[in-house]
């Protein structure tokens, strides 16, 4: 936008350099309230010159919105651009009594429960359960709620990080990059009762007991740029049935293709044997995520579609059938394979590490690996 002389003059704003300072700091933080955010960008093309019409039409605002804040502005300066106190009854709670709801909260827990309630909370302070709520929702705090964690210990995190991020992002030529992993003790169940089956107005019901009638154990490889499954269920998942699938995997994949394996690092993909056949055939090369870290592993992704469409509310009366259950989705993913995108480079997973770490208050468990500048 250039200046122009349109419509009646206004006195141009002249801001200090604090406040030209704090006006930018207000345009460009994420955390900063976007109403005030806009107010400041207002302000900012107000003080190079522009008229009100040109500023709205520059940021498709309405004239009298720019009008509102340059006067507010010129008045009172930044504490124009905050919003005036509402008019209604004056508090009645106190910010003592504020003060002791969110200390009880995060420092101590009732008597009969391992959280608060907000009926537990207001009859201990003398406070309406509402106004719990209310004090809650304001600082974020939500007792009801918890969540897991685990970091890994691993002394080779940031390497292993790094080597499998970078497969999946930068994979190497005319090479697979397939993603290894079993999927044990998937059970057979059969429900006690027959299944009533969904109806307009009536959702599928189901009895809560089962008969178990068996497990069995799936191996699985997915192929990373396809998104293409090679897989096998056994009746068990020691070496031997691994060392027998990844025979089953080179005799389906390209003979002339390095093959670059990720897996985790469960006792049976280290074993002698194992090792033995990999120096037999030395164009699988195996990377290993690091422990506790299975979650690299992109074929979990898959086995979580697998219990989701196909296992967790099938009904099989014997291992084959469950089986054949199996077999049937591997067939029906293959003929139609979606691979999964892989977005997060290292950096940005080590990075993530460190600032839990350092927010939650266990920053003596960073791995001495991570670089501090993450």
């Amino acid at each position: 936008m250039t200046p122009k002389t349109i419509g009646r003059p206004k006195a141009v704003l002249v801001l200090t350099d604090d406040e030209r300072e704090v006006l930018i700091r207000y345009a460009r933080r994420a955390t900063i309230p976007q109403r005030i955010a806009l107010r400041a960008r207002i302000v900012l093309n107000c003080a190079e010159g522009f008229t009100n019409q040109q500023v709205a039409a520059g940021m498709g605002l309405n004239g009298d919105t720019v009008g509102k804040w340059r006067a507010r502005f010129a008045a009172d300066r930044l504490e124009g651009l905050l919003d005036e106190p509402r008019p209604g009854a004056p508090r009645t709670i106190g910010d003592d009594d504020v003060e002791r709801v969110v200390v009880k909260t995060l420092e101590t827990m009732p008597k009969n429960a391992t959280q608060w309630s907000t009926r537990e909370m207001a009859k201990n302070v003398g406070l309406s359960p509402s106004a719990i709520g209310r004090i809650w929702r304001t600082f974020g705090l939500k007792p009801h709620r918890s969540e897991t964690f685990v970091l890994s210990k691993d002394p080779q995190l940031v390497e292993k990080v790094r080597d499998i991020c970078g497969l999946y992002l930068n994979p190497p030529d005319r090479a697979l990059v397939l993603c290894v992993d079993e999927k044990s003790q998937i059970q057979a169940l059969n429900r006690t009762q027959p299944l009533i089956p969904m109806t307009p107005y009536q959702v599928e019901s189901r009895t809560h007991d089962y008969e178990r009638h068996g497990t069995t154990t799936l191996f699985a490889a997915l192929d990373v740029a396809t998104g293409k499954v090679i897989g096998k269920c056994f009746s068990r998942h020691r070496a031997k049935e691994f060392l027998a699938f990844l025979k089953q995997v080179s005799a389906e994949v390209p003979a002339d293709q390095d093959v670059h394996v990720i897996l985790d690092n469960y006792a049976t993909h280290k074993t002698p044997a194992v090792q033995r056949w990999q120096v037999k055939n030395p164009r699988f090369h195996f990377h290993f995520t690091p422990t506790k870290g299975s979650w690299l592993n992109l074929v979990e992704r898959w086995f979580g579609l697998l219990t989701q469409r196909k296992i967790k509310r099938g009904t099989h009366t014997s291992t084959q059938a469950l089986v054949q259950a199996i077999n049937d989705y591997l067939s029906a993913s293959n003929e139609d394979p979606k691979p999964f995108v892989w977005t997060k480079t290292a950096d940005e997973i080590l990075g993530k590490i460190r600032r839990f770490c350092e927010r939650t208050g266990v920053a003596h468990q960073i791995p001495p690996t991570i670089p501090t500048d993450l």
